[in-house]
């Protein structure tokens, strides 16, 4: 028996240090806490299925990525009495709307937790390693306290002599805060682009935030190019930094050509495949700003780097998928009765197809730093 799970988080405050949290709820029979699961409906896309559900028992709504996190397993109960080993499909949810009253709400408590108390609380194991695994906090916060003399003892065991020596050297400039500045304008840009996408009254106040976090963006760039220019030392090849940055940049310029392109036309309504598509943006941006803080100690976080940036791809090859989905049904609606909204719409995913891009291109420059550096 197959069954699909949404799972509900959000970030407290803002900056790529703060807390992420999930959604539980208690179930109906036990009273135990777990996240909004149930079954696929008939000719229902998985995320969607998973999304209806954290509405109906969570009464939550937002974006939901198409691509999924992970599954767990569990032994699902039968009115005979039978219990079967049920596997669940789980899919982030980011959430945008928390409602005060929902369907199940007189049934169930729903309650907002940290990942390690979310873990935590679940019963199934492998529930609470993928919760474990959604963003790994703890390893961020050890990657900037790490003492020296451990990175001296760790060094000379596990680095060759002249990467031990590059170990011990200074780390001039500010290119790390730089990197993880440009990251928290990539995650709020993507919120707001998925706002926007729902379309209604704020949309015009969505399509501003991406213009002000743009230009916010260009002006990290320019610091870094500057500091490129005139730091003696710097953690990496000057033209691996150069082309990190630069990808990140062409991402979050390509979210404000898609918001300036709506705003031009007054396009007030969007597809659900643009509005999947967003959802693997806002997907990416959170891997993306998981992976940048963990470049202040690269050798120690490969493995997790590469986990990331594994997914990075995976996402943009489903974004292929669902762009070519939405282009062929807006040609096959619009194409002859209407060709200059198709060629709107057709804009409108080429600029989301690109974002997606750009951050493969973000992903590849970290991979090719793990390389270099690990």
């Amino acid at each position: 028996m197959d069954q699909i799970a949404a799972l509900p988080y959000r970030t407290r405050g803002d900056g790529l240090a703060a807390p992420t949290e999930v959604l539980l709820v208690t179930s109906r029979g036990t009273g135990r806490w777990v996240i909004p699961k149930g079954n696929l409906g008939k000719r229902e896309a998985a995320h969607m299925a998973a999304a209806r559900e954290a509405m109906e028992e969570a009464g939550v709504a937002g974006a939901v990525c198409p691509s999924p996190l992970g599954f767990y397993h569990y032994r699902k109960t039968l009115r005979s009495g039978a219990a079967v080993r049920a596997q669940v499909q789980v899919y982030p949810l980011a959430v945008t709307d928390e409602l005060p009253d929902w369907a199940e709400s007189g049934e169930r408590t729903r309650r907002w937790f940290s990942l390690g108390e979310a873990a935590t609380l679940v019963d199934e194991p492998d529930l609470g390693d993928l919760i474990r695994s959604f963003r790994a906090s703890e390893v961020r916060v050890l990657t900037r306290t790490a003492p020296l003399l451990a990175r001296i003892s760790g060094a000379k065991e596990k680095l060759g002599m002249f990467h031990w020596f590059q170990s011990l050297l200074p780390q001039q400039g500010n290119f790390f805060a730089l990197f993880e500045a440009h990251g928290e304008t990539l995650v709020a840009g993507s919120n707001a682009l998925v706002r926007m996408l729902q379309g209604g009254e704020a949309m015009s106040q969505h399509v501003r935030e991406i213009s002000e976090r743009e230009h916010d963006a260009d002006a990290i760039t320019r610091e870094v190019l500057i500091a490129v220019r005139k730091t003696f030392l710097t953690p990496f090849d000057r033209g691996a930094i150069t082309s990190l940055i630069g990808a990140m940049d062409d991402a979050i310029d390509q979210m404000h050509q898609t918001s300036s392109l709506a705003a031009i036309y007054s396009v007030t309504t969007f597809e659900p495949e643009m509005q999947d598509m967003a959802a693997i943006i806002v997907d990416a941006a959170r891997l993306i700003s998981e992976a940048l803080p963990l470049l202040r100690a690269i050798h120690g976080n490969a493995a997790r780097l590469h986990e990331l940036t594994e997914r990075l791809i995976r996402l943009e090859g489903r974004a292929d998928e669902i762009h070519d989905a939405g282009l062929a049904r807006a040609y096959r609606e619009l194409g002859e009765s209407a060709p200059m909204r198709f060629f709107v719409h057709r804009e409108i995913y080429s600029h989301l197809e690109r974002v997606v891009d750009k951050f493969e291109d973000v992903a590849n420059e970290i991979d090719n730093l793990v390389i270099d550096h690990a």
